[in-house]
């Protein structure tokens, strides 16, 4: 494994304060010490490196950007210095990291009674529970209005049925927020692991995220109490809150994936020799590393000026689609030019342009396609929405 050159043409770490950058020192550290020697092997065998998940909540990783609770309590900003590194690692990591805290934690923390925070965050902070969100189902992606879970009222308590596809950690989950119809409109209610007729099994076959488990959820008419809805919770408005908090990360974890590629292709064609001299002396590969500089620097910026604006309440969704959009589409880029860089090295997983690559390609599509962000841009430009 080659040394991790991270890049900051514009002086970026000047940028951030000490606390963030011991945050983000802190969590490259673990990344290159228990995350990279092995990752290589986890994403061959399409498992996920569950023993990382104590040192996450040890680190106060796990729903880091939210008060009390067991909760770190830490800014937006380091939340995305956060998710740079774990992705830098593997989009599986980051993945695990931004639904246990984006879209359990926090719907919990913003949406749930004061029973329901005291139950569930403080395990959820310790690792000690995994959760997971269901919102996509078969045939409702990017019309989540689409959706035909439904949640019906009866003096029992609710009775839920329907599916959710492409669940992150919904097999090991322990506890799972899930969005339904109801005569109210859609509302967000609470699944534990267990519940009769609730069944989350693993879906296989991917050879994208692979280091990550991927759920399908199956409610057979599961009867939940009264008190399991969110109270605070009111149609598609309160899930989207969720998805952009994982946007945010998403797109500051395109940046570790970027910086990952970066580094491996720089030092590969530093040392790998073709017609006498290092591939790093032709004009074709410096033109290429120009490029993906270029490109890492501006979503460095993006994504710390979106990180600025979150930590003064000065953001609103369109912000966090551009950088979603451009910053994800960018490194997926950047994977794939440093992949061909390589050569037929750049197949290997000795390497990780491929493996990013191939992550990134599901990233694009998750939580908003790339299409999908351009016509909420598309619509915020000229008031005109254009999504049918």
């Amino acid at each position: 494994m080659t040394k991790f050159k991270p890049l900051d043409f514009y002086k970026i770490d000047q940028q951030l304060t000490e606390e963030e950058r011991l945050v983000r020192d802190t969590v490259r550290r673990f990344i290159d010490e228990r995350c990279l020697p092995h990752i290589g092997e986890h994403f061959e065998k399409g498992t996920f490196p569950s023993e990382l998940i104590p040192v996450l909540a040890e680190m106060g990783l796990l729903g880091m950007s939210l008060e009390g609770y067991g909760c770190a309590g830490m800014s937006y900003t380091q939340y995305g210095l956060v998710c740079q590194e774990l992705e830098r690692g593997d989009s599986g990591l980051r993945s695990f990291m931004s639904v246990q805290s984006s879209l359990t934690m926090f719907p919990i923390w913003a949406f749930g009674s004061e029973t329901q925070k005291e139950t569930y965050l403080p395990k959820l902070a310790r690792g000690e529970w995994i959760g997971c969100f269901g919102l996509t189902e078969p045939d409702a992606g990017s019309d989540p209005n689409g959706m035909t879970t439904t949640a019906k009222r009866t003096d029992e308590g609710w009775r839920i049925h329907g599916t959710k596809m492409w669940i992150t950690n919904g097999t090991v989950a322990d506890i799972a927020v899930i969005w339904a119809h109801t005569d109210e409109g859609i509302r967000g209610f609470l699944i534990e692991k267990g519940t009769q007729g609730f069944s989350a099994p693993e879906m296989k076959g991917k050879m994208s995220l692979r280091a990550s488990v991927t759920s399908e959820l199956v409610m057979d008419n599961v009867l939940v109490p009264h008190d399991n809805i969110l109270p605070k919770s009111k149609g598609l408005g309160s899930a989207y809150q969720c998805l952009n908090s994982g946007r945010y990360g998403i797109s500051w974890g395109a940046i570790g994936a970027a910086n990952a590629c970066y580094s491996d292709v720089l030092n590969y064609v530093l040392e790998r020799k073709q017609f006498k001299k290092p591939l790093a002396a032709f004009q074709l590969i410096q033109n290429k590393l120009a490029w993906m500089a270029t490109e890492i620097t501006k979503m460095q910026l993006i994504a710390l000026q979106l990180g600025r604006l979150m930590d003064n309440q000065q953001h609103d969704y369109k912000m966090i689609s551009l950088a979603k959009m451009n910053n994800v589409s960018t490194a997926l880029e950047i994977a794939r030019v440093a992949r061909d860089m390589m050569g037929a090295n750049g197949i290997s997983l000795e390497y990780s342009p491929m493996r990013h690559a191939c992550n990134l390609e599901a990233v694009n599509t998750y939580e908003g396609t790339h299409d999908i962000h351009r016509l909420i841009l598309g619509e915020a430009i000229t008031g005109i929405p254009a999504y049918s």
